[in-house]
């Protein structure tokens, strides 16, 4: 599996990355502008991401607006259904209205910080991702 973690928070980016790098093969970013920059990377080299863990508040370009682009850019190139890459937001409690929101704008799935893996790993088994 593809993974991109786009995250500012250097504590959250660490802990997500040893976490996940046993899924599959991971790349970091740190901020929105990078996310949509490996993302764009990643289809014109035709190796596209399986999952996008993207944090909502973040600098450059919030979660939000990146989850919007993303779709966008799959719309665009005719990437739908199954094909499209899975987007798990990644929040913080106190920000369930941007939850609704998320769900509006196409992701899969919510995981609130501080994150929980038996949660994140049920979220993954749901989307088959593992």
């Amino acid at each position: 599996m593809r993974i991109l973690i786009v995250e500012d928070e250097y504590v959250s980016r660490r802990f997500l990355y040893k976490f996940m790098k046993e899924y599959g093969e991971c790349d970091v970013t740190v901020n929105g502008k990078e996310a949509i920059e490996a993302f764009i990377i990643s289809l014109e080299d035709e190796n596209p991401y399986d999952l996008i863990l993207l944090d909502i508040m973040m600098p450059e370009i919030d979660g939000m607006k990146v989850l919007k682009t993303i779709r966008l850019m799959e719309r665009d190139r005719g990437i739908i259904g199954h094909e499209r890459v899975k987007i798990i937001m990644t929040t913080a409690l106190n920000e369930s209205e941007n939850v609704m929101e998320a769900f509006d704008e196409g992701c899969e799935a919510y995981a609130a910080k501080p994150l929980d893996t038996k949660k994140l790993i049920s979220v993954m088994e749901k989307l088959n991702l593992i």
